[in-house]
């Protein structure tokens, strides 16, 4: 059995604690994980303030060579990588490798991102008496940043953290999900291998519970950078006062489909949208709005496409979808689908439960109350709510607290850019479901699905301040 560490300061450290790691899918146990204290979270934070100091002056040239050499190595270990997160976050293999991609191109963006982070002149001639004046601005690196990540996407959520920290000198001390310790730790060989300064990334891992305020609060911390929970995400942003601070807090992921799509074309991608690791997507497609005149039709091939999905051993190249991360969650789901039935919905396809697993569930008849609708499921759970108007369509996506990403399907330009301006989430998808991300495009949500944006381009901004520099032509 696996024995983990911390690593801090360039080295692999032991904790007195340690909490038992098991498989989501088998309940085996895979992995005895160090477990952090207090002081270790602050002897981390030191250690990534002192490394800092060095790191800041790195050339741009030198950090994009090492984020360049992460992705030669992850090239190189890709089907391992992904067999850790089958193992850990019960992730298909096939997704698995998905996935490995996406954090490759991540690194690769964020290797390009450090030669593109620049300034620009400002005209002080322009202002009256600032004639004789040039000036420029220059982004600057913030120190250290606390990046707190989940369970579903444990190799590129957490690249999306560490690449674009790194491309402009940031050092981070790193806090995994308490489930998807593995990746991490193994992400920490291959930057040391890249060369990364010792100290310039920490991870620690253990409970968010007891060690988050720290993290949050510490006073060398410049900025916090979180992806989870809208409830957690509400506390770090009640607690960083005057800090940087970017939260990705999920989302009920919805799309509209118009009476000018042609069904045969777009099923198979929702459904894929839908259950994807086991709906466990912060934008899972989990709302579908399908005008009235075609209702009938689209929910008969959805379902037939649904019941096609294999679920088991995330190991088994022919799964489609495998364990929920926990028994918790999958009795949680349970009871939200149980209710929501007492209150009229009706199932149309799974519903069958394991201790660990659900099959891919198909909700009629809902109403916009339930929890299976109005909030984010994170579950392999999906809801077909007809409707006769466009606008009434944009109007029940809109009713949620929720704004991530929204799609629509239509042949009609003119109700297409009519939705892209209604709908209210940081991103609409015209003609394709809520579910797609490309990890060089800016990410993030309205209302209470977030607060600021990831996107290498954009993460760089936000961890980066801008300074004014002026100069006088003459004395």
């Amino acid at each position: 059995m696996k024995e983990t560490k911390l690593w801090m300061n360039g080295e692999w450290q032991s904790t007195k604690e340690t909490y038992e790691l098991k498989s989501p899918y088998s309940g085996e146990i895979i992995a005895k994980v160090a477990k952090a204290s207090i002081s270790d979270v602050e002897r981390a934070i030191e250690g990534a303030q002192e490394a800092f100091q060095t790191f800041k002056k790195t050339t741009a040239y030198e950090r994009a060579e090492i984020l360049y050499k992460v992705v030669d190595i992850m090239r190189q270990r890709k089907e391992e990588l992904a067999e850790i997160l089958a193992l850990e976050a019960g992730k298909p293999i096939s997704a698995g490798l998905t996935e490995i991609e996406r954090t490759i191109a991540t690194y690769q963006f964020a290797a390009e991102g450090a030669k593109q982070a620049k300034g620009e002149t400002v005209p002080m001639d322009a202002a009256p008496g600032a004639g004789d004046r040039i000036g420029w601005t220059k982004r600057e690196p913030l120190g250290v940043i606390s990046a707190i990540t989940p369970f579903n996407f444990p190799f590129n959520l957490v690249a999306h953290k560490l690449g674009p920290a790194f491309a402009v000198g940031n050092t981070v001390v790193l806090k995994p999900a308490t489930q998807t310790p593995l990746s991490s730790i193994i992400m920490a060989e291959i930057f040391q291998q890249a060369g990364l300064p010792n100290g310039a990334l920490q991870i620690i891992t253990g409970s968010g519970g007891e060690l988050s305020d720290t993290l949050v609060t510490h006073p060398l911390v410049k900025k916090v950078t979180f992806t989870g929970s809208g409830k957690v995400g509400m506390g770090i942003k009640a607690k960083v006062g005057l800090r940087k601070v970017t939260l990705e807090l999920g989302s009920n992921a919805a799309v509209i489909v118009e009476p000018s799509t042609p069904i045969d074309k777009i099923i198979s991608r929702c459904v894929g949208g839908a259950f994807n690791f086991a709906g466990q997507v912060c934008i899972s497609l989990q709302r579908i709005y399908v005008h009235t005149s075609i209702m009938d039709e689209f929910t008969k091939a959805f379902v037939a496409e649904t019941e096609k999905l294999v679920v088991g051993d995330p190991l088994d190249t022919n799964t489609d979808v495998s364990a929920m991360i926990n028994p918790k969650e999958v009795e949680r789901i349970r009871q939200w689908i149980e209710e929501a039935k007492s209150q009229g919905a009706v199932v149309a396809t799974g519903g069958k439960f394991t201790e660990r697993t659900l099959t891919p569930t198909v909700m009629t008849n809902v109403t916009a109350n339930m929890k299976i609708v109005c909030q984010e499921t994170f579950a392999p759970i999906v809801s077909i709510v007809s409707y006769e108007t466009l606008d009434d369509a944009i109007r029940l996506v809109n009713e949620s607290d929720l704004g991530l990403n929204a799609g629509i399907y239509t042949n009609v330009l003119q109700d297409a850019l009519y939705a892209a301006d209604e709908l209210q989430a940081g991103a609409v998808m015209i003609n394709d479901i809520p579910t797609f991300r490309v990890d060089n495009m800016p990410y993030g949500g309205v209302k209470m699905s977030g607060y600021g944006r990831e996107g290498i381009k954009w993460a760089i901004e936000e961890m980066t301040d801008m300074k004014l520099i002026t100069m006088k032509k003459s004395f």
